[in-house]
């Protein structure tokens, strides 16, 4: 990815109309293919605050989180208010369980980041859905050094690789997506 590429898309997010008032950005696809590093990207360019999508998911709920999702944040947010929510408590890496509330004040754009945010339930209600790939071996590479100091995280690594490439093929995501941008084994 690269400043350009950066550069390209928040214009292209700008120039889409708002859905009731909102410009919500989802920037979706597999662990470790860079959605974080090109959602600060776009969050400096186009001054909107980013909202981590592993405040829903945990390692033991895949893709279950959506209904809290979508009450907390998504309805609010699409209705002119602040969202509401209960995060992870990621205090026991799992994240089994739900812990602090939190607040995403309504703004002008908000920018989604996280695996599974731009699914299917999401037509009509984003402006914008940017997926990211990386090639299998360098997402994993990249996942297994970011987690090595957690217990049994490379067998987690490889579950949810699997559930990831079977939602992502069921769902549609990458069709459906504005811009796909391939972060390749660098991330720049």
């Amino acid at each position: 990815m690269t400043t350009e590429d950066l550069t390209r898309i928040s214009a292209e997010i700008n120039q889409r109309p708002p859905v009731n008032g909102i410009r919500l950005v989802g920037v979706d696809g597999p662990s470790g293919s860079g959605k974080s590093h090109l959602a600060t990207g776009l969050a400096a360019l186009l001054d909107a605050p980013v909202l981590p999508i592993d405040d829903f998911v945990s390692w033991d709920d895949f893709a279950g989180w959506w209904p809290r999702f979508d009450e907390q944040v998504l309805t609010p947010l699409l209705a002119g208010k602040a969202a509401h929510y209960q995060a992870r408590d990621w205090s026991d890496w799992y994240g089994s369980s739900l812990g602090e509330w939190k607040t995403q004040p309504w703004a002008p754009t908000v920018i989604l980041e996280g695996v599974t945010c731009t699914r299917r339930e999401t037509v009509g209600r984003l402006a914008y859905a940017v997926y990211v790939d990386a090639p299998a071996e360098t997402r994993l590479a990249r996942g297994l050094a970011r987690d090595a100091a957690f217990p049994g995280h490379e067998e987690l690594w490889h579950r949810w690789m699997r559930a990831e490439d079977e939602f992502f093929t069921s769902d549609g995501t990458r069709a459906r997506a504005d811009t796909v941008i391939d972060t390749g084994p660098q991330l720049t």
